[in-house]
């Protein structure tokens, strides 16, 4: 079977392609195949190279470009996993920021299609809830603010015309705020948990955007994968969208105590002013994908270890500067 994911070298793409190299030869796979061949697509402005497992056949360009046509000749599966998605810079740069959610995904698409692939399991998020009052959300709640989310909401529309004029199988996943390994703390605001951890090992106060009273479902990374192989294997996934999350959310503020216990360092944060286009609350309702069996499996306090002890390795290998 031949997968190729977009986004390899990145933080979801990677564990990803991790997970998927373990299913080989595994005699308790609960996929139906021998083994898997991976192709992966980045073009290194957000992901690094030495992410991605070696076994990945990959090659360095960007969904935008024709060049990726002839990558999916052949391919069984795709997950579009590549986007430009830290809020600040997409607020920044709403130009560059449509050119590679909108135009590039849609160039994804039309490559699956012209390779006759047979499903693509593709990130949309959670940020096109963010103006949405409903708590939890379901997926019924469409109510983006910011350009990251309009960005987002346009690959749904482009999907849905793809399933009536092609033959193509799509599942849109809505990840909440993923964690975990490979976390990519080099954006220019990096995520809250792995921003924490870096700057309390450095003895250096974190930083807290706005009063840290923004609550975020936070999903372990391993039991987002686990919802990626359960996609290509039941088909009742076809034609759905799901929200993949915990159903629990968090403060930013107690994610700072908890990451602060673990590494039994008191450093009191620097608060900053709030980031625009935020939401307030993200709590997902995750009754659809539970519904097909699938639950997250790992609580925050091991997750948030785990991600201690990644980062603590990078620290010591000398890839954290």
């Amino acid at each position: 079977m031949k997968i190729l994911i977009t986004g390899v070298a990145g933080f979801i793409g990677s564990n990803l392609a991790e997970r998927l190299l373990e299913q080989n030869g595994d005699p308790n796979s609960q996929l139906n195949t021998d083994r898997f061949e991976i192709v992966g697509v980045d073009n290194l402005s957000y992901g690094v190279i030495e992410q991605v497992p070696e076994p990945v056949v990959f090659h360095k360009v960007d969904i935008r470009s024709k060049e990726i046509f002839p990558l999916f000749e052949d391919v069984d599966y795709v997950f579009h996993l590549a986007a430009k998605n830290c809020v600040n810079d997409c607020q920044n740069d709403p130009v560059e920021t449509a050119d590679i959610n909108v135009t590039g995904t849609v160039n994804v698409f039309e490559a699956a299609r012209r390779a006759g692939v047979k499903k693509i399991i593709y990130a949309e998020s959670s940020a096109m809830y963010e103006r949405s009052t409903v708590f939890p959300t379901p997926e019924s709640e469409i109510e983006p603010q910011s350009f990251y989310a309009v960005s987002k909401v346009a690959p749904m529309y482009f999907s849905d015309a793809y399933k009536t004029f092609s033959s193509l199988r799509f599942t849109a996943l809505r990840y909440f705020c993923v964690y975990g390994p490979r976390q990519d703390y080099r954006r220019t605001i990096p995520p809250v948990m792995s921003a924490f951890i870096i700057k309390l090992l450095k003895k250096e106060p974190p930083i807290v955007y706005g009063t840290g009273k923004k609550m975020r479902d936070f999903v372990y990374v391993d039991d987002v994968s686990d919802f990626h192989l359960l996609c290509m294997r039941d088909p009742r996934t076809d034609g759905e969208t799901f929200n993949i999350g915990s159903g629990r959310n968090y403060s930013v503020f107690e994610i700072y105590e908890m990451v602060s216990d673990l590494l039994g360092t008191k450093i009191d944060p620097v608060r900053k002013p709030d980031l625009l286009g935020e939401a307030e609350q993200t709590l997902a309702d995750i009754t659809k994908a539970t519904q097909l069996g699938w639950k997250p499996k790992t609580d925050i306090e091991n997750g948030l270890m785990r991600m201690v002890d990644y980062i603590k390795a990078e620290f010591e290998k000398g890839n954290i500067p």
